[in-house]
């Protein structure tokens, strides 16, 4: 746990949450700033500022857990969502997962997708880059 970080506090109950489930490995509350109806956030009770810094066994729960808020809150259309880094739009240093319904046009995420043209030779060469390395 990190000293400083708010979703530590909130793991720990020095600050208050509208908490939604809990297990020995995540938290699961409602964001305080939703983007809409039933926006929560689910984060693994171990610090890590981003995802490659929490171990697997903690991660694998996120996803699970996501997906049962999706549910509960009865959201047919919904974006599930984890940023890392500051220019990844991440603005708590502990990783998250968002589930963030989206009802309408206007409520829920509102960004765009910025896809750049295809490529195939550079796809190919970064496929040969990127396999070995998994």
């Amino acid at each position: 746990m990190s000293a400083a970080c708010i979703f530590c506090k909130i793991i720990k109950g020095d600050i208050p949450c509208f908490k939604l489930y809990e297990s020995a490995k995540v938290l699961a509350f409602l964001d305080i700033q939703p983007l809409s109806k039933g926006h929560a956030l689910v984060i693994p009770k171990t610090h890590g500022e981003k995802l490659h810094d929490v171990p697997d066994d903690e991660l694998a729960e996120l996803l699970p857990i996501a997906k049962k808020l999706a549910l509960a809150v009865g959201a047919v259309d919904y974006n599930i969502l984890q940023n890392n880094g500051r220019i990844a739009h991440q603005e708590v240093d502990h990783v998250h997962v968002h589930m963030i319904p989206k009802p309408n046009e206007t409520e829920g995420l509102t960004v765009g997708w910025p896809a750049q043209q295809t490529d195939m030779a550079k796809l190919k060469a970064l496929l040969e880059e990127l396999k070995p390395k998994m």
